[in-house]
């Protein structure tokens, strides 16, 4: 071995020992807080992750709460709807029943208006045929034929075939 050789490794263990001393510590130190900043970065990326995921189950799940409140509100207003249609169904039928009741009982006052109407004019033909038959005095067989027919024609020709 010659002397420039021995030299050249002593100064290399001698720049070994100060890179050591110098050099090797620090870049170790910063290396290591690198370490520790990328643990600390993807810990708080992995704590952001866990989160994004609650908040999003959390608006789908309000999400599908909303949807539950909005279709009982529908269903609750259809079910409105539908008591609310069979109460106007139930007033309209009753209404129509009460109007139909209360036509009849018109028809039936007009009715016996009329009949009531029909007899006094009766009672009157009959008297005004009474004394017809008066004045003729006729036998009573003839009399019952004449106010008979008499009553007969005045009914057909005031009422027609109703009569």
């Amino acid at each position: 071995m010659n002397a420039t050789m021995v030299a050249q490794i002593i100064n290399f263990l001698l720049l070994v020992a100060i890179l050591t001393k110098i050099a090797y510590r620090p870049i170790l130190q910063a290396l290591e807080e690198r370490r520790t900043r990328i643990e600390k970065s993807l810990q708080e990326a992995e704590q952001e992750r866990a989160l994004a995921a609650a908040m999003k189950k959390e608006s789908q799940e309000q999400v599908t709460a909303a949807r539950i409140q909005a279709r009982s509100i529908i269903d609750e207003a259809i079910a409105l709807g539908e008591k609310s249609r069979e109460s106007i169904i139930q007033k309209a039928e009753a209404d129509n029943e009460r109007l139909t009741k209360e036509a009849q009982a018109e028809i039936q006052r007009n009715y016996q208006q009329a009949l009531s109407s029909l007899q006094t004019e009766v009672v009157i033909l009959a008297v005004a045929a009474a004394e017809k038959i008066i004045e003729k005095n006729l036998d009573p067989e003839t009399n019952a034929r004449l106010v008979r027919g008499f009553i007969k024609d005045f009914t057909k020709k005031k009422y027609g075939e109703l009569a």
